[in-house]
């Protein structure tokens, strides 16, 4: 049974959406050479997954000047913000305190780190009230 179409990029998807948020329009090409450094891919590989981001609405795919270019439709914001949300719910039941909590104990944090993470608590603490 084939898998169904995911609503979140594959990782090969979200390293291509990350060349095109820096400069779509883009060819098949510049593409290409974008991720060659990190990733190799042939020329059939990369026209092959940006035709099926284009049919699952990530990119939109348009002739100029006798070759295909390709934007995202989606935006990095709103990638970021879905894909947040899909692993809060998936791996934390939900509960973004639990993932912050995590965060804070698994991660090696500078003072500029929290000073940046108490800014923002503080921030929404004053919005939501105490």
């Amino acid at each position: 049974m084939a898998r169904s179409a995911s609503k979140r990029p594959t990782e090969l998807e979200l390293e291509i959406l990350k060349v095109l948020w820096q400069s779509a329009p883009a060819s098949v090409r510049q593409v290409q050479a974008a991720l060659a450094p990190q990733r190799p891919l042939a020329t059939t590989s990369v026209t092959t997954v940006l035709n099926i981001m284009a049919r699952k609405g990530f990119l939109i795919r348009k002739k100029a000047e006798g070759v295909y270019v390709y934007s995202p439709t989606i935006t990095e914001a709103a990638t970021a913000n879905g894909m947040l949300r899909d692993l809060i719910n998936r791996l934390f039941r939900g509960s973004a305190a639990s993932l912050m909590l995590n965060l804070l104990d698994k991660q090696d944090l500078d003072e500029k780190s929290l000073k940046e993470i108490r800014f923002a608590l503080n921030r929404k603490q004053k919005r939501t009230g105490p």
